[in-house]
């Protein structure tokens, strides 16, 4: 059987075991584009339907079981249900919601995260990281003056912030500079191009959705001189990144970015972004300081994300608990590219802690350039694999980790990676 023949196999073994999904999969694509609203969370022939979720397990309304491996694309790092954090938000939501005022817990969220983030001096709150970066950039543009943004190939900063080799079309219209990622020499050419006109460079300490890529460490110091040199400020987005450390990636590599955004995990797996960073560029969003921006948003400081994210910090979060995911997503990452190699397995995995990806190639890969000539059907084909096993990735090949994930589960999984094989 070749590739192709594998993964049409693949599709139909899969679809025919979940029928309650396939239906309720064509009612929404009668009402929704694409039946979903969340575009990452389809693939073919359709997604199965989850009906309830506990710990770091799922299970789907045809009843098929599965261990979490996804962690809502590393929004569920505390898991689907964590008793502190669930026991802050019914205790909230009991002194009533949707208040359209100021209250204590977005103080108490703002003080925990300045004192984890040395970099982050003053911080406002968002929906979304996507909200975080879009806001970043505002106050960065307006700060410096200038207009040019040096952004990455195959970088994603949010919905609206896609890059390609290019700006996606639903990108906003900043006026964009894209680099290669860990091409310190190409960076340094834009810098020269457009001296005196870069407002800010925006990159992810480790490119997340475009494939868990790691920025070498070199890479990103010589990303903070260039700023320095040429008066720019630059923007860690650690949306994903913020939970390889108490301080986020940031603190690992001893870098000290101008802003930072958050988002994911930080209110427990409830709505959530943050921007902060330095008191002189933030002070632009306080009018007793001379500041002309505002800051708009409904829900930006409402009482479930804040209680949560306070309960998550304070209660769950600890060094400790970091450190322990962060250590068992390195020996996993390690544990599965061994394998795919000792079984002739064309394939590899990219990453850093608890978060990595596996690609259709052997690599190594160091940008979105070593990924052009790999094999998207080898990576279906082990999300599907994975899958009859009861174990769920994303289907572009992502793993995040949550704490609830156990040594046991690991071991398990490396056995069912290491009975993948490749058709012939």
């Amino acid at each position: 059987m070749d590739l192709d023949d594998a993964v049409v196999h693949a599709r139909r073994r899969y679809a025919d075991a979940r029928p309650l999904s396939r239906d309720v999969g064509d009612r929404a694509r009668t009402v929704q584009p694409g039946g979903n609203t969340r575009s990452v969370l389809h693939f073919d022939p359709f997604p199965f339907r989850v009906e309830q979720a506990s710990g770091c397990e799922l299970i789907d309304i045809d009843g098929h079981r599965y261990v979490d491996l996804l962690g809502n694309y590393t929004a569920g790092l505390l898991g689907h249900d964590p008793a502190p954090v669930l026991d802050a938000v019914r205790e909230a939501l009991d002194s009533g919601w949707s208040l359209g005022s100021v209250h204590e817990n977005e103080v108490r969220l703002a003080e925990l995260l300045v004192e984890r983030f040395d970099s982050i001096e003053r911080i406002r709150f968002t929906n979304s990281g996507t909200e975080a970066n879009l806001m970043a950039l505002a106050v960065a543009t307006h700060h410096t003056g200038r207009s040019k943004v040096v952004v990455f190939a195959n970088g994603y900063h949010g919905g609206v912030l896609t890059f390609g080799a290019q700006p996606s079309p639903v990108t906003v219209p900043h006026e964009w500079v894209v680099c290669g990622y860990n091409d310190v020499d190409d960076v340094t050419r834009a810098f020269e191009e457009h001296d005196g006109n870069v407002a800010a460079v925006l990159v992810e300490p480790m490119q997340g959705s475009g494939g868990c890529i790691v920025g070498e460490p070199d890479f990103l110091r010589s990303l903070r001189a260039l700023c320095d040199t040429h008066g720019s400020l630059l923007v860690f987005d650690e949306v994903m990144t913020s939970r390889f450390s108490r301080g986020g990636a940031q603190q690992l590599l001893g870098i000290r970015p101008d802003l930072t955004t958050l988002g994911k995990y930080l209110a427990g797996g409830f709505t959530f972004g943050a921007f902060g960073g330095r008191a002189d560029v933030m002070a632009h969003f306080d009018p007793a300081a001379g500041g002309t921006l505002g800051h708009a948003g409904t829900f930006n400081n409402n009482v479930v994300s804040m209680a949560a994210g306070v309960a998550g910090l304070r209660d769950v979060l600890t060094d400790d608990v970091l450190a322990a995911v962060h250590a068992r997503g390195d020996a996993l990452r390690i544990a599965i590219g061994e394998t795919f190699r000792r079984n002739s397995v064309p394939m590899s995995i990219t990453g850093s802690g608890s978060l990595m990806n596996v690609h259709g190639t052997t690599g190594p890969v160091r940008s979105a350039h070593d990924l052009a000539e790999a094999d998207d059907r080898l990576r279906e084909l082990f999300f599907f694999h994975c899958l009859d096993a009861g174990f769920y990735l994303a289907r572009r090949g992502f793993i995040a980790l949550s704490i609830e994930v156990s040594d046991a589960q690991i071991s398990e999984f490396l056995t069912v990676v290491d009975s993948f094989r490749i058709a012939e």
